[in-house]
């Protein structure tokens, strides 16, 4: 008998969220059965070039938020009347009112639970809308679902507070890096530290900046900073840009592609992470399949990511001169890493995709 799965991800174009769509897939077509009939609903077909994956495109759903709300809760419900799945996942926290056997809500975006600042709100109003009304649209429909699946335990206890009826799984990341031969920093190249992010405002790139002035003032070279923005993508990064250009030892590179940032991993002597706000941290994970030195933001996300992990260190997200010390340990290679041990989340918990399909389809 043909089964049909459904996963709709029409929200999803860069970053995490699509590394965690493309992942998705890719394990679904080894783990699933030949009978199993896979859709994707994506806003762009060349997102995705997977075997077994039938595309649908919905570029619309992109354009604004009232389309992409009619999609979820009007127009979706007839694609599932015609295609009947078995399993409909949606992969953007939004629970779509659809007809199928079982539906499941994947919700990795963690603005709700972010306490934001006026200043960080003028900087980007959009996350200030997410901050206001994502949480609502998360409890919307959302015990329709036999699963919530979340990256993280802090997650699920967020959402538990949001209903103690829901089966909530925290499922990490099967992230699969291909890691090259290793680059060697000599002692007579600069001391790179590199911060792979998006311009968002909890992705706090000023704590990186303000240390990088007070090495500066301590009379330290011979090291650079590199962060994957270009300087002109919106408010915030236009400011940064401004207030903080100047700086000789900043260099603002842009985005990188999967062959480039490999590359910035292998030249880089530690990875950064001051990031206030994550579901997961992708370069936090990167970093560690480079076995690069990273100093990392304590936070709840931060331990939970980097999980058993002897080469890190972490400071307060607020905290310049603590970060400047860490730096300066590094640059002058006499870094000592508290190094870190994380237990795994209670049941039910997945360690990967391939843990998450058995958990979502058992039964079907």
């Amino acid at each position: 008998m043909r089964k049909c799965l459904v996963v709709s991800a029409v929200n999803l174009n860069e970053g995490g969220p699509l590394t965690i769509l493309r992942d998705c897939l890719s394990s679904a077509i080894q783990l699933l059965p030949p009978e199993w009939d896979i859709f994707a609903l994506v806003h762009d077909k060349k997102l995705i070039d997977l075997p077994r994956v039938k595309l649908i495109e919905i570029p619309q759903a992109k354009r604004s938020w009232l389309r992409r709300l009619y999609y979820e809760w009007i127009d979706f419900k007839k694609i599932s009347l015609e295609l009947k799945p078995h399993l409909w996942l949606s992969l953007h926290d939004i629970t779509p009112r659809v007809v199928a056997q079982r539906q499941i809500v994947y919700c990795h975006n963690a603005s709700p639970f972010y306490n934001l600042s006026w200043r960080e709100a003028w900087l980007e109003p959009n996350l200030w809308l997410f901050n206001k009304f994502y949480g609502y649209l998360y409890a919307i429909l959302i015990q329709r679902n036999y699963l919530v699946v979340v990256q993280q335990e802090w997650l699920r206890n967020e959402f538990e507070q949001m209903s103690k009826d829901l089966s909530v799984v925290v499922a990490h990341p099967s992230i699969k890096l291909s890691v090259g031969t290793q680059h060697t920093v000599s002692s007579d190249q600069k001391v790179i530290f590199f911060y792979p992010a998006l311009a968002r405002v909890f992705k706090n790139f000023e704590i990186i900046f303000d240390a990088a002035k007070l090495l500066m003032d301590r009379g330290l070279n011979g090291f650079e900073i590199r962060v994957t923005l270009k300087g002109d993508e919106n408010r915030y990064a236009k400011l940064l840009y401004k207030n903080y250009d100047s700086i000789p030892v900043l260099k603002f590179i842009g985005l990188q592609s999967r062959e480039e940032m490999a590359q910035q991993y292998q030249e880089a002597a530690a990875v950064i992470f001051p990031s206030k706000l994550e579901s997961w941290g992708l370069p936090i994970t990167e970093a560690k399949a480079y076995k690069k030195p990273i100093l990392v933001a304590d936070m709840p996300y931060a331990h939970e990511t980097i999980g058993t992990y002897e080469r890190v260190s972490f400071f307060p997200p607020t905290d310049a001169f603590i970060l400047a010390d860490l730096m300066q340990a590094v640059i002058e290679k006499r870094w000592q890493p508290v190094g870190a041990r994380k237990d795994e989340p209670l049941p039910p918990f997945a360690h990967n995709w391939d843990e998450l399909w058995h958990l979502m389809t058992e039964g079907l």
